[in-house]
Parts: C-alpha cells; structure tokens; sequence
C-alpha cells in the first residue's frame, strides 16, 4: 500500500484497524492533533481530496489512492496558505492545539458555508479564543501593528512569536516528537468509588507479547502528596501516592502497564485479575459530613494537612466581623437563599500525557503538558527520592490548561514507570479518562444571607459555603479560601460572617480551574446584591456603586487573613461598572414575539493577582554576538500569551525589537525558578522578574559604553539598539565585541516574589431574552469592562476576556459532568457534555478601564483569569430580571428553566 500525503507517496501500511490519526502522527505529520478520538472537536481534520474530514473517524486503509494534505502541506515551500496567512493577520489562536484542523476547515469553505460559520464550523472545537478572532481570520480582518519602532514594543497589539510555527503546524506540543525504543503506558482504573485491593493476579496480563512490566502500589514509593502544585506544599494536603492499595472513586488508577505498543498494553490491562473488597462509598457530601458516615481518609491527621478525617472534613474555616444576626434583625431588607454550582471539566483540548526517559547521566527527564514544571520537578524528586539536579521537567507549547495543569496526574507514573524499566515511555490520556481521572472545578453549595438599610447600604453579607472536593483534597483548602475572600471584600460592610466547610466524597476529584472558586460564590454574593437593589427599587448600577470598595477601604472577608499585602495598585471598578452601564443603555431590546421575556443583568469581581504566601520567579537576559537578547524565563505558555508579553516588556526596556529578543522558557534545566503560570501570576510575577532582568541589563549597557568612552554612566541613554551619550553612539553588536574580548558576558538577572499583590476587577453585563413556553434562553447582548492596568498588548488581552467569557457561558449554559447514584460520570465525552461551537457563543463588547498598576511590570496587571467570575453570576440575574423568578443552580438549560416558568406562566 501507498498513501499521497502532502504531495509525497508514502509506502507505508497502516496496521490493522488503525484510523487516519495515528497513522499520520506514525509518519511524523504532527500538525495532527488528537483532542477526542470520537469525532467531536476537529483538532485532527485533514483534507480528503480537498474535504475536511475528522481523521480519528477514518480507517487509515480507505485513504489509499487519494490525495491527503495535513496543516504541513496546506502552504508551499515559498510560503503560507492565504488562510495560515490570515490566522496570523487575525491573531486567531491562543493555545493553538485546534488550530491546525480548524484553518484546514476554513480554507475549505465555500461561499455559501462563509455565510453560516455556525454550521460550516460545527465540527472545530476551540476552547480558548471566544472565536471572534477566528471570524476575523476568515473575513480577512487583520488585528496586529505591522510596524513598531525599537523600544516602543509594551502596549501594542503584537502577534505571539510563535505565531508562523502554529498556523503551519511546526509547534512542537507534548507528544510531538518520536523517541526511539519509547514503550507505552496504558493504566487500569478502578470499576468502583470505594475499595481495598486484596490482590492482583498479573499472569495471565504479563503472557501478552510486548508487555514489559505492570506496576502496582507494591512497586511504588509508600510516599504522601498532593497533585495540586503549589510554591508552599502546606497549601495541600497530603493524601495521594503514586499507586494506593485503597480506590477512593471511578476511574482511580490502579495499576500501569508498559508495553512495546499501546495496543499490548491495553489487552494486558484486560487480563489483569483484580480483588477487591468494596468498601462503602459517599457521594453526597451533605452525608460525607455528618456523623457516622464511613471515612474516605480515616488515617489522615492534622499532619497530613486534614483538618478532621473522621467527619471527611479536608479543611474548614470560620469568622465573623461584627455582629450578623443583630445586623439581620435591624436591616431594612434581607435577602436568603441556597446556591449550587456543578461539576465543570477544563476540557482542555491537549490531554495530559508525557514522555519520561533517563539520560545518559542518569538524570530523570519529563516532558509533559503543565503549567508548573519546577514545582512537578520539586515533587518528583521527594516522592522517588532524587537529587534535584538529577531530575529535568520541561513542556513546550501546552494545548491549554485553565488550572486543570497545575496539578501533576501523569507524571509520577510516567517518571516510576522510566525508572523501573529503564526505557522511554509514553503516557496520553485519553478524553474519556481526562473526564473520569483528572479533576473538574469544585461543586459548591453556597447559602447567603444579606441586608440592607433605606439607603442600599449593605448591613450584613454572611455566606455558608460546603465545597465538594471529591476523593482527594487537591486545592480543596485554597479553592475555599478564595470563594469566601475577594467575593466579598469587594463589599464595604461592617458585618460579615464565613463558615466553609471542604468535603471528601468517593468521587472525582476537584481542583484548580480558572477563577479558583470565585465564579461559585460570586453567582451567590451577585444575586444577593440585586434582590436587595430590587427591593429597594435602586437600579443595580447603583447598587453595587454605593457599596463596593474604594483606594483606601480595607479589603476584608473573614476570618482576617495573615497575609496583608494586597493593594491597590489600580484601581478601575468605577470605570468598569460605568462602561458596561453605558454599553447596556446605548441601544434598546428588539422587539419579540409575547412568549419571549428580556431582561438585564450585571455582576462584578474583584481577585487578587497573586497567590497569598509568595509566588516566585526568575528570569535571565544576555546580550547575543549578533546585538539580540537571549531571555529565560520559566513560566509556561499555553494560550495566556505571556511569550509574546515578555519579549515586549524586554524590547521595550532594551530600546529593541521583539524579533531581537530571542525567548527560552519551561525547562528546569535552564537554571532559576519559577512557581508555575497560575494564579493570574505569568505576567504580573514572571512579567515582573522580566522588567528587573531587562533593567539590570540596560544598565550594564551603559556602564559598559560609558567605560569605553571615559564618560559619566548618567550621561548614557539606550536609542534603536545603540548606548547613546552626546553625540557619541555605540551599538549593541559593539557592546557584544567587547564584552566577547573582555570575557564578561553582559546579563541581567531578575526575580520577583509575588508581593505585594494587586487586584482586578471586572465587570459582565447581559441582555437575554427567555421563552417562557420552553425555557431557552437567547443572549441579546454580551458586554464585559475590565480593569487590567496598562495593556500590555491590547489584542491579546482582549482575546483573554472573550475566551473567558466564552467559557464562562459553556458552565453557565450547559456544560455538566454528571455522576450517578454509584459515583461514576455518565457523559465522559465531549458529545455528551457539549463545549461552546462558533454557534453558541455570542459577541461580547469588550471595554478598558484607563489605569496604570503601580505595582505590576510596566504598570500592567494579570487578565487572563478573571473574565470567567462574573459571567453566571451575571446571567443568572438578566434571567430573574428577564422572568421574576430566582434560579439558583446553573447551568441554566431550557429544562431546568421550564418547570418554574411553566408554574408561573402556564402552559
């Protein structure tokens, strides 16, 4: 058999059974991407015969004879195809993953699928961009600045470096890449949410051909940990090893099988005999709670960082200011009510998976897919017992991660199943297991209490929070912590009151997701502040404008915190909530048939920018042969954009160009620090250690040209890559002469600690029209103001707010991991769980508060994050404005709508 690929003939046979995918990824084409495996996100679209098809549904065999072009082949030797060309000019990704298949669909469109991109677009999947910028791609819309003079690279709107690479499909990701020798892993999962391993019969899995080893928790260090990675190990608790002899829920690992391919390792976990002794299971964390239910974790103690394991307690908090219950009785208003929030998956479209191999030194090296690798090389090393400098993480580009990377599930196999085997291996989850195996965000059941005098001054704001964090408690403690924080300090209000309370449950675990428990309580807090606006006939504007803080209030939520030293470096939530007033009033409600009801809704947030504790990172500048820069950091990219911010602030400092700052970054074998790109931290931390380096060195610039020219350092000044003083001009390339000649490279070294910190805000407007009679909802109008700082590249950061919002409006929606009576999730699968498409996500107007952040790099601040809070909270008030009635448990779909509109409103 032969394949034309990319206009070259490929004598190569596809084994059996084998689809299109992995025979193309086989032949190195790895602008094929796998996102699913089932058809439902276009990630590993080719072109058949010049039709896009999703290659993971094709048996290889059946493209023999024709013409195949993957995103490789899309361009010519002498260029890139007018499309590639076009998602530059647009800046149409951000982590990039789906690109690839989804310029292949538009560069196959027609002129009549360019007048319906919902349904010409209904098979591409992108989880990051909001798909705005996509749409400009295909109109031919160009977002960048072409030209920016030396020196002048902060704040303008400049592509991502890795831009060329991306819409070609030369980034490199994971998995891209061939290891020869490489053996596979494939992991056996528990088929219950609560059981004892008796014992394990591998014999009759060990006789399968290619089979290496099967590692069980017999073979696997007795070490404690968490895989929430954080720069503090207190933040977590210590409940998770490698392998346990105890499964806490459906789809734990049990064990691994490494094997020459993963075909073998598959079978061989199929013949693994496994007994357990089931053990009673807790889904309801209301039970897991109460006395006499059976313990998840009954020998964990105060040691392991669990606050009390006979009640499945993982953490609980508790604080009053002043007096609620005598603010309540005298308020002029109240308002009570219970909230819940579900299960969310991140549904980031590259899974987990690595590559770990031992070096010819013995060093320990992984690649994989995180957003913390020297924090993952930290935890390897304390669980298997290595020297730190004996062990290497690395990631190249991520295909997203919206916090579910800032967690470490693949790698402590990964590195256990190198060091037993002494060989390359593999590990890719697959999405059913990205589902089952992983973590989601934390379920929450939120009760709030508030009041408020005849003014609409806030009396009392109490909030009773129980986080679900499923069978282990990673972030369970700092996911709480966060919810019941910002989401009220936001507030002046003498009286507030917090009791959380983080559950163990035999479930799939929570952990880190994009807003960090803020968009839970913020539904709660939001809802609670426009009943009383309601009640008090002030309009909700006003509201929130008499009684959220101001530069001088103190930022305060109980019970007080240890850590004081977040600021207002900007502050712009006045401008924000008026720019979203002002977007809202600009136009009127169209004009619908009586069964449609409109309504408004706003919601604001406030976040801190920062991790509390430290947050740290490193970075190192050096002036190049050639009069370039070579910058390291080691903060992650992964469609925040933070590459393309560096290299800005860097030139900006240097008086250079971007193409002149050449970038490494995310690998521990560079040398330094960094705690990992989360917490809304790549920028404003990371960003800050930049500023420092490129500082240092712009000073060592003129301290070396001023000893040149025997003149005053102060005299000295950096112009279009020359040291300048007087009439006197030196360049960078001369500076480089002489520092090569004098044996003293010129460098800049910069760290930051993350304090102090500074807050964002954000503000989220909607317009909605609901049908009464079936329960959709229709959004008229999408508006969110943010207060950013200075914007560091005004393009990027308006692509953050809309992917936010985007998948903000997915969870809000319809997004929903739903689990049994048994504690399995019944909808592993994006078919099942339905992430926003084109079709589903409407325009958001995107609007800047003016400020500068005197604390951040170059007076920007974090704004990947944060868009994401508002967004349900601001939903679910257009709907009660829209139908006077208070929904209480997003995500808000026509059926769970129906039953009270049909109460209210009738048949």
């Amino acid at each position: 058999m032969s394949f034309e690929i990319n206009g070259t003939m490929f004598p190569h046979a596809p084994r059996a059974g084998q689809c299109l995918r992995t025979f193309l990824r086989e032949l190195g084409h790895f602008g094929v991407k796998k996102g699913c495996d089932a058809g439902d996100c276009g990630a590993c679209t080719v072109l058949l015969d010049g039709e896009p098809v999703h290659s993971c549904l094709i048996p290889a065999f059946r493209a023999e004879g024709r013409t195949i072009t993957t995103i490789e082949g899309l361009g010519s030797d002498h260029g890139a195809h007018p499309m590639q060309q076009a998602f530059l000019d647009a800046q149409a990704f951000q982590c990039g993953f789906c690109t690839a298949g989804m310029i292949l669909t538009c560069a196959s469109l027609n002129q009549a699928q360019r007048t319906d991109l919902g349904s010409a677009l209904k098979g591409n999947i992108c989880r990051c961009t909001g798909y705005r910028s996509i749409e400009d791609a295909i109109h031919g819309r160009s977002n960048v600045e072409e030209r920016v003079e030396a020196g002048a690279a902060f704040g303008r709107s400049l592509p991502a470096p890795a831009g060329p690479d991306v819409v070609r499909g030369r980034a490199r990701y994971t998995l891209d890449t061939q290891i020869d020798g490489m053996l596979h892993i494939r992991l056996l999962r528990s088929p219950h949410a609560h059981a004892r391993i008796i014992a394990i019969d591998r014999s009759a899995a060990m006789a399968v051909p290619g089979v290496h080893a099967i590692l069980t928790h017999e073979d696997a260090p007795a070490v404690l940990f968490s895989t929430a990675r954080h720069e503090k190990d207190w933040m977590d608790p210590e409940d998770t090893r490698v392998l346990d002899d105890v499964v806490r829920f459906i789809g734990q690992k049990v064990a691994a099988v490494v094997a020459e391919s993963e075909a073998a390792a598959e079978e061989a976990c199929r013949r693994l005999k496994v007994e357990y002794e089931i053990l009673p299971a807790l889904i309801d964390p209301e039970f897991a709670m109460a006395p006499g239910s059976p313990r998840v974790h009954p020998d964990r103690t105060a040691a392991n960082r669990v606050a009390d394991a006979q009640r499945n307690l993982v953490a609980e908090i508790h604080g009053e200011f002043g007096d609620i219950a005598s603010a309540l009785a005298t308020s002029a208003v109240t308002y009570e009510g219970t909230f819940h929030s579900h299960r969310v998956q991140h549904a980031a479209l590259e899974t987990h998976g690595g590559l770990a191999w031992l070096d010819a030194t013995g060093a320990l090296n992984v690649r994989t897919s995180t957003q913390v690798p020297f924090l993952t090389r930290r935890a390897l090393s304390g669980i298997f017992g290595l020297p730190i400098d004996k062990v290497r993480v690395f990631c190249e580009r991520v295909g997203g991660g919206f916090g579910g990377k800032q967690e470490m599930f693949v790698e402590d196999i990964l590195a256990l199943a190198a060091l037993k085997t002494g060989r390359p291996v593999k590990l890719e989850l697959t999405r059913e297991e990205q589902f089952i195996a992983t973590s989601t965000r934390h379920p929450m059941r939120v009760h709030i209490k508030a009041g408020a005098d005849v003014e609409g001054k806030l009396t009392a704001l109490q909030l009773d929070v129980l986080s679900n964090t499923g069978a282990y408690g990673n972030h369970g403690p700092s996911v709480m912590i966060h919810a019941v924080s910002e989401s009220i300090a936001v507030y002046n209000c003498p009286n507030k009151r917090v009791d959380g309370f983080v559950v163990y449950t035999n479930t799939v675990p929570a952990g880190a997701f994009r807003g960090y428990g803020l968009p839970q309580a913020v539904v709660a807090v939001e809802a609670a502040i426009d009943e009383l606006a309601r009640q008090l006939a002030i309009s909700p504007y006003d509201m929130r404008r008499r009684n959220t803080v101001k530069p001088g209030d103190p930022m305060l939520s109980p019970p007080e915190s240890e850590y004081h030293d977040v600021l207002y470096g900007s502050y712009g939530l006045d401008q924000c909530i008026d720019l979203v007033e002002r977007a809202m009033q600009a136009d009127q409600p169209p004009d619908l048939p009586p069964d449609w009801l409109t309504g408004e809704g706003i919601a604001l947030t406030m976040i801190d920018t920062v991790p509390p504790a430290g947050h740290i990172a490193d970075a190192t500048i050096t002036l190049n042969d050639d009069g370039g820069f070579e910058l390291t950091v080691g903060t992650a990219e992964f469609g925040n954009g933070t590459s393309t911010v560096h290299r800005q602030i860097a030139a900006t400092i240097l008086a250079t160009t971007v193409d002149r700052i050449r970038l490494r970054q995310s690998d521990t074998a560079h040398g330094g620090h960094d705690t990992g790109a989360y917490g809304s931290t790549g920028i404003f931390v990371a960003g800050k250690a930049t500023q420092a380096a490129a500082t240092q060195l712009a000073t060592e610039l003129k301290v070396a040209a001023a000893s040149a020219w025997l003149c005053d350092v102060a005299t000295c000044t950096l112009e279009d890559e020359f040291v300048v003083s007087g009439v006197r001009r030196m360049s960078f390339v001369e500076l480089a002469r002489l520092a090569r000649e004098d044996r003293r490279p010129l460098a800049g070294h910069g760290n930051s600690e993350g304090t102090p910190r500074s807050v964002g805000f954000n503000v989220q407007g909607f317009r909605v029209a609901v049908n009464k009679g079936t329960g959709e909802v229709r959004i008229l109008r999408s508006v969110q103001a943010a207060d950013a700082g200075v914007l560091a590249n005004p393009m990027q950061c308006r692509g953050q707010v809309e992917g936010g919002v985007a998948q903000a409006l997915g969870a809000a929606l319809y997004e929903e991991m739903v689990i049994d009576a048994e504690g399995r999730v019944t909808n592993p699968k994006f078919r099942d769980y339905h992430l926003p498409s084109f079709a589903d996500v409407p325009g958001t107007e995107v609007f800047f508060a003016e400020t500068s952040d005197t604390i951040g790099p170059l007076g920007a601040k974090s704004m990947s994050e944060s868009p994401y809070n508002p967004v349900a909270a601001a939903l679910g008030n257009a709907i009660a404005d829209a139908t006077g009635i208070r929904f209480t448990a997003p995500p808000f779909k026509p059926d769970r709508l129906f039953p009270a509109l049909l109460d209210k409103f009738g048949g």
